[in-house]
């Protein structure tokens, strides 16, 4: 499975961001930044796995890869005084 790690060191709570969306949307906000790093080796078999047409696309598994690495920073950085 591939995997994914935080920078947790430049998490940033409360940052005002205003940017565009992966779909050129643009966007402000006042945010949590939680930075995701994807090993260059394995950012194929993210891809290779990943169907953007389809619904059900990544699996449940990679996703919850993804998606708990950014809850636990995101929980980490919420409960920081």
């Amino acid at each position: 499975m591939p995997s994914v790690r935080i920078d947790y060191t430049e998490v940033q709570v409360g940052a005002s961001v205003g940017t565009i969306d992966t779909d050129d949307t643009p966007w402000s906000d006042e945010v949590f930044v939680i930075p995701v790093c994807i090993p260059l080796s394995e950012a194929g078999p993210w891809l290779a796995a990943y169907d953007q047409s389809n619904q059900y696309s990544p699996s449940a598994a990679d996703s919850r890869i993804l998606a708990r690495a950014v809850l636990d920073a995101l929980k980490r950085a919420a409960e920081e005084p």
